[in-house]
């Protein structure tokens, strides 16, 4: 999975891998993934004017997550 630098106050970088539909969000404080989350999940937060705020809207409660 490669890992794509965000400019972001709270995220440092951002990774996804479509077949196993794992995302890996990498955070000033830490590194999670986050499982069975859909391609255009991850669309949307590389294309979000804020990621932090589309992690908090979109994929925090939503997915199951694990941290790295």
């Amino acid at each position: 999975m490669n890992l794509v630098p965000v400019n972001s106050s709270n995220l440092s970088a951002v990774g996804y891998d479509s077949q196993s539909k794992v995302l890996r969000i990498v955070f000033k404080s830490g590194t999670y993934d986050y499982f069975e989350v859909p391609q255009g999940v991850y669309d949307g937060l590389m294309s979000a004017p804020s990621k932090g705020r589309y992690h908090h809207a979109f994929i925090k409660n939503s997915y199951r997550y694990a941290r790295v």
